[in-house]
């Protein structure tokens, strides 16, 4: 859920929490209106309970699940880069990275790279 529909959801929730009194208990109320107010109150409370438990998205959806498994030898030279495993850039997704059995990795001259697990560079 993104924030801006979780904030909505929160303030329609109180919004019927709070008016549920105004509306429907005036004036003496009667069976049904009684039974509208109870109504009325649960399912705000409901709403309310289920957004604040809501984690927050961006919109695209949970994220990546990557898996990187019997990931092996792995050799970069002379300023080069080389990965066999999971590489995302810093920052980016929101998923789960995981690597099993990694194996070598060598990198051998200035600025070369080697990974054969998980990169977050």
């Amino acid at each position: 859920m993104t924030r801006g529909w979780k904030i909505t959801v929160v303030v329609a929730a109180v919004a019927g929490i709070v008016l549920t009194p105004l509306l429907w208990l005036q004036n003496g109320p009667d069976t049904g209106q009684l039974v509208g107010a109870s109504v009325q109150a649960a399912v705000a409370i409901a709403a309310l309970v289920w957004a604040l438990f809501q984690q927050p998205s961006t919109g695209q959806g949970p994220g990546p699940v990557d898996v990187a498994v019997d990931t092996g030898k792995a050799e970069a030279t002379s300023g080069g880069s080389a990965s066999t495993g999971v590489r995302r850039p810093a920052g980016e997704g929101s998923g789960s990275a995981t690597a099993e059995r990694t194996g070598d990795a060598t990198a051998d001259g200035n600025g070369s790279r080697a990974s054969t697990g998980v990169d977050y560079s």
